[in-house]
């Protein structure tokens, strides 16, 4: 039986799934990496160990689903997007750690380029703000603080890509320097209105173009994958950052339609069809997916920690010892007791953009307790999405009847609860949570004939549970209000 290999590279753990013709899973296999923190609000990975713990993933799924490279009709790789890796194209080898999402280390170059007056000119090419979330600014840092960088790419000596460039290359055995329009739609360099990179933006980041990939669309074969797993090969035939797989994954293939994605972050987009609709309310203008010449445009809110909150509560504060957890702890309250979380450990993200915002607990009493914190840990990430959902409804003009949710964290039936009632709308959970992999799945299954049509994908898809609103709108409104004043306090700490 013919199956698709989904490569999903996340900005936590590596991941490989295989996929059956019905869409169901057949194996999962996975593997955390390290997380680096050189300085506070620093986030690396290393190239090397993600592209290691793909591999071995990949392998490890195949043989728990018995399936051998010729049965692989396609595969598919979605990522973490903005990270950012630069290697040199001779020995293939980094040349600095890779720089993750979120990273802020280069708050001040934005707050200079701002200053410059050149934020509306990046806003209207790319549809996205000066932050240091995106690639273009880390490009312009590793090449300013490694030594030698600037003058080996000048010489065309080193390549920058998206984890997903840099899993190609390392696929095809440096065979292939490319990209797909979605990730090229996250660094700050690609006019989403020509499809191509722009000269001008290149120049004011002092980045040379020859360090950049080949731009193709979300949907068709790139090259092979010689070496890997056997020696067959096998067609690499989709790519797409993981929030625009999750949204095709979710079958969005309607203007208007929209997903969230519970996972490290929390990433709300919605298809606004083949024209781009600019923001208003400060969220993202971004590519959806391009299949052929047919290209579809989102807006999109990105809260920078979700899931990762967790983490934290895990790995740092060590009230938990195992994300599960959470779930058990939050329930033995029945609300967060006046505690508010404001995780902006790295910032704040849509609708807000304050790099120099700082994480913050408060409303703390003698009578506050470690429940009460996990409370409001799950409680913030569904603020914030609450957040990023009514400024996309002033954006599109659409009023939001329900919305479709997945990523690992939607698996919370407390967390699921707390966002419908402070949402005020329905959440439907799907019976298949992992539709990230699933996009990458089907953008490649399409492209190789593996599945025929969109309609036909639609059809795979089921909704497992449906969450429906148990508190009244006042009282969700009241602790909204409480939620906005917490974070004005967070917002600016750093420069204090």
């Amino acid at each position: 039986m013919k199956c698709i290999l989904a490569l999903d590279q996340g900005t936590t753990s590596s991941r490989s799934i295989i996929f059956d013709h019905t869409g169901e899973i057949r194996a999962v296999a996975q593997r955390e990496f390290k997380q680096y923190y050189p300085r506070p609000g620093w986030v690396e990975h290393d190239p090397l160990e993600l592209w290691e713990a793909q591999e071995e993933t990949a392998r490890k799924a195949m043989h728990h689903a018995g399936v051998h490279c010729e049965d692989i009709a396609g595969i598919g790789i979605t990522n973490q997007r903005e990270t950012t890796v630069v290697w040199n194209r001779k020995t293939g080898n980094p040349i600095h750690n890779a720089i993750v999402w979120q990273d802020r280390r280069t708050a001040d170059l934005c707050a200079q380029l701002k200053s410059d007056g050149t934020e509306s000119l990046f806003h209207e090419k790319t549809g996205l703000r000066l932050d240091p979330y995106f690639s273009g600014t880390k490009i312009k840092w590793i090449l300013d603080h490694v030594d030698g960088a600037r003058a080996q790419a000048e010489r065309g000596e080193l390549a920058f890509g998206t984890i997903d460039s840099w899993l190609l290359w390392n696929l095809t055995c440096g065979r292939l320097h490319a990209s797909d329009i979605t990730n090229a739609s996250r660094t700050l360099l690609f006019n989403i209105h020509t499809q191509q990179w722009d000269q001008e933006l290149l120049k004011l980041l002092n980045i040379p173009e020859s360090m950049l990939p080949v731009v193709k669309s979300s949907s068709e074969v790139y090259g092979q994958a010689d070496r890997f797993l056997c020696e067959c090969g096998c067609d690499i035939s989709g790519i797409a950052g993981d929030q625009h797989a999750a949204l095709f994954g979710q079958a969005c293939f309607e203007p208007g339609s929209a997903k969230n994605t519970y996972g490290t972050g929390c990433f709300l987009l919605m298809n606004t069809g083949r024209k781009p609709v600019v923001s208003t309310n400060n969220l993202l203008t971004t590519v959806a997916w391009k299949r052929g010449d047919e290209i579809h445009y989102a807006l999109e809110g990105s809260v920078f920690m979700g899931g990762a909150v967790v983490q934290w509560l895990r790995d740092e504060l060590g009230i938990i010892k195992s994300a599960p957890e959470v779930q058990q702890l939050a329930t033995q309250v029945p609300d967060s007791g006046g505690v508010y979380f404001v995780p902006a450990f790295t910032g704040l993200g849509a609708p807000h953009w304050d790099s120099n915002a700082r994480g913050m607990i408060i409303g703390l009493t003698r009578g506050s307790s470690k429940a009460h914190i996990a409370r409001a840990a799950l409680d913030s990430t569904c603020f914030q999405s609450l957040e990023v959902l009514r400024a996309m409804e002033k954006d599109s003009g659409v009023s939001m009847k329900s919305l479709r949710v997945d990523g690992g964290a939607s698996a919370d039936n407390i967390l699921m609860q707390i966002q419908a009632d402070l949402l005020q709308i329905p959440v439907e959970r799907p019976k298949q949570i992992e539709t990230t992999a699933f996009g990458a799945a089907v953008l490649a299954g399409l492209a190789v004939g593996f599945w025929k049509s969109t309609e036909e994908i639609s059809a795979h898809l089921e909704i497992g549970r449906t969450f429906e609103p148990q508190m009244e709108a006042a009282e969700a409104e009241a602790r909204y209000s409480q939620w906005k004043r917490a974070v004005d306090r967070s917002k600016d700490w750093a420069t204090g």
